[in-house]
């Protein structure tokens, strides 16, 4: 099981899902108050488990509606994933992955540790 790790940064708080080996598979934005962190958790949880996967790297992506994985690419090539909630804002994205599978098997962690994985501060 995966856990969500609130920390603070020098501009705020954010959080971290990470899965259950320990791995960083998506990041947030930061946010001014740990109140409104906790509710960037919740929407995660609910939007993971409704989002279908948008790949905006295949040679014709299909337009899908809110909430979604969008996965694109990087300056530098590399693969990342962002959750997009219901209303099209950006929730939390990925670091980069060097393929697009790699890339694919980070939103399945997502999807799969998202839902019930606990809550801690560090």
């Amino acid at each position: 099981m995966g856990k969500f790790v609130i920390r603070r940064v020098l501009t705020g708080v954010k959080f971290d899902l990470r899965s259950g080996n320990g791995q960083t598979v998506l990041a947030s934005q930061v946010y001014t108050s740990q109140a409104l962190c906790l509710k960037g958790i919740e929407s995660v949880r609910k939007n993971a488990a409704l989002g279908r996967i948008q790949d905006l790297t295949a040679d014709d992506p299909r337009l899908m509606t809110n909430p979604k994985f969008e996965i694109y690419r990087d300056r530098a090539g590399e693969y990342r994933f962002r959750l997009r909630a219901r209303n099209g804002s950006v929730i939390a994205a990925s670091d980069g992955y060097s393929t697009r599978s790699a890339c694919r098997a980070g939103i399945e962690s997502t999807i799969a540790n998202a839902a019930d994985s606990e809550i801690v501060t560090q």
